[in-house]
């Protein structure tokens, strides 16, 4: 039996990038407390293998494919929810982009508006459209996965930390503003986890053994040490907490 803090049954949640990594891990860690889990990302078949996967396990999971760089896909999946009867409760923005790794001085400007478009435009219009599902429904919750770069920007990564920097700010913007309408909105700031994602970092020797050196832990995250923060926030043991901003970074911030 799930705890009454932490149970999200009758609940709808939509996650996006949730094909691997955090969002996978979140979804199946979602549906496992009751939620009924929308797995989201650009390609149907990986969302579909992670739904496959929930159902097995004797969750409820549904299948919408989005491209959270691409607005028109994003009003796709927005019809498809209310098309399909679903509404939401939860939103969890995950999807991210992070197409170039060097000096932004050498940056060009397509990867520097791919990483704009997904990571911040994408964050926005979904917490835009979601909110308006859910406020037909009475309230609900945003979550924003941000980055500890948010709050230290990394070398080679100067404009994928500055969009993680805007999240933290579209985070506290919005929890003021939905407060009314009864939806909470809140930030999780991952650190280095071992994720396809990461693996930029993960794979390079060199750059592991100075990351590790940073993180008093001393080793990167699983995607599943993630997810339990998340789930925190969206359910009933976080009704109090909107507008704040949570490190999961085996102590690589203090």
């Amino acid at each position: 039996m799930t705890d009454a803090l932490f149970d999200l049954t009758g609940k709808t949640a939509l996650i996006t990038g949730a094909s691997r990594g955090i969002g996978e891990a979140t979804a199946h860690l979602f549906a496992k407390h009751g939620a009924h889990v929308i797995v989201s990302s650009r390609k149907l078949d990986a969302c579909e293998d992670v739904v496959a996967a929930i159902r097995q396990a004797g969750g409820v999971a549904s299948a919408i494919e989005a491209h959270i760089g691409d607005v028109a896909s994003m009003d796709r999946l927005f019809q498809k929810i209310q098309d399909r009867g679903f509404g939401l409760d939860i939103l969890v923005n995950n999807a991210a982009a992070n197409p170039y790794f060097g000096p932004m001085i050498d940056m060009g400007l397509d990867a520097f508006e791919k990483t704009a478009s997904v990571n911040l435009r994408g964050y926005f219009y979904c917490s835009q459209q979601g909110a308006k599902l859910m406020r037909e429904r009475g309230g609900g919750c945003i979550l924003n996965v941000a980055s500890v770069n948010a709050r230290r920007a990394a070398a080679g990564q100067g404009v994928y930390s500055a969009t993680k920097a805007a999240i933290v700010s579209l985070t506290e913007g919005f929890a003021k503003e939905l407060a009314p309408l009864k939806i909470r909105v809140n930030a999780v700031l991952p650190g280095l986890t071992d994720t396809k994602f990461a693996s930029a970092l993960t794979q390079n020797a060199q750059i592991m053994n100075l990351l590790l050196r940073q993180i008093p832990l001393g080793r990167a995250a699983e995607p599943a040490e993630i997810a339990p923060m998340l789930l925190f926030l969206a359910a009933p043991a976080a009704s109090y907490i909107t507008g704040a901003s949570f490190p999961v970074d085996g102590g690589y911030l203090a």
